[in-house]
């Protein structure tokens, strides 16, 4: 595989649109149970407020070396001053707009030596009247970007999604998708998407054989009409479905410590090396490279081009 192209990366701008949210983690000390209740007393010791969903992608791809804008909703609240404050910080372009009719998305983890005790997720949707805003921002922006992310969550910003790549692709901007769901049609036309293993037996049905596998995941990529599809596996690796066939990486991971925002990490490093100019099976290989560094830190992490040259 050639070096890293860092230099090529570094004059890419990628459109980032998608379901910001932030990650809150409070980390402790556990050295009691409760009275109250047989659960146990975490004595905070630490919080940290990190970009997630969409916002983290973002924050990977200026970490990479890329230019990156990100479009998406907030509320009028804390969490999304916030997500500008730190997205501001990591050097990203914020195109953040404001639904007072929504709170922001936030997912408070409460950590006890080094391990997730609990999560509390508060979700809300942006309204009608936001997203047609958000649609117009995103006409503007297209033109001065060369690659389009859309990081769905299932949060509601990628409600009308199918029309986000159709614009795109009349641009002939390339589009890759996180999904979510199982309603797979929306994302028809996009030029990848990079479903999970659990997301991809959501939308296709449960596997026995990797032959099995092929045919549902070629089947789905061709009745969509992708480019390729890539399935990330976890401790299976990585395959890639393209019309010239299947690609297959084992995992890089040698340690897997935390999967928090490991996807975002993949998608962010597949968008930059192919706005880049790399092929498919080199996008996939740097990608797999960067999702095994990623798991092994904890929380919602980065992955730095450092790392990967």
């Amino acid at each position: 595989m050639r070096a890293f192209p860092i230099e090529k990366i570094r004059q890419i701008r990628v459109l980032v649109v998608g379901d910001v949210m932030l990650d809150r983690y409070w980390f402790g000390e556990v050295e009691r149970i409760s009275p109250e209740a047989p659960v146990p007393v975490v004595r905070v010791a630490k919080r940290e407020d990190r970009l997630g969903g969409g916002a983290n992608v973002a924050r990977n791809i200026v970490a990479l070396g890329g230019g990156v804008t990100l479009l998406g909703i907030v509320g009028d609240d804390e969490a999304g001053e916030q997500i500008a404050r730190l997205a501001r910080e990591a050097g990203i372009d914020t195109q953040l707009l404001t639904d007072p009719s929504m709170h922001t998305t936030l997912k408070m983890r409460v950590l006890g030596r080094q391990q997730q005790l609990l999560r509390i997720d508060f979700d809300y949707l942006p309204d009608a009247q936001t997203l047609q805003q958000l649609e117009q921002q995103y006409r503007r922006l297209l033109d001065e970007h060369d690659i389009v992310v859309l990081s769905d969550y299932a949060k509601g910003v990628l409600t009308h999604c199918s029309v986000l790549i159709k614009l795109a692709r009349e641009r002939e901007i390339p589009v890759l998708v996180d999904p979510k769901g199982d309603e797979y049609e929306r994302y028809a036309g996009a030029n990848l998407i990079s479903p999970n293993r659990g997301e991809m037996q959501q939308a296709v049905g449960k596997w026995k054989t990797e032959e099995e596998l092929t045919r549902s995941a070629q089947s789905l990529r061709q009745r969509l009409a992708l480019e390729a599809l890539l399935i990330t596996r976890s401790e299976q690796g990585m395959t890639l479905y393209t019309e010239a066939g299947r690609y297959h990486v084992d995992a890089a991971a040698q340690e897997v410590f935390d999967v928090s925002g490991a996807g975002d990490t993949v998608l962010a490093t597949m968008a930059v090396t192919r706005a880049a100019g790399a092929d498919w099976h080199e996008a996939v290989e740097w990608a797999n490279q960067a999702g095994g560094i990623v798991v092994g830190k904890l929380g919602t992490s980065i992955v730095s081009a450092e790392e990967l040259t």
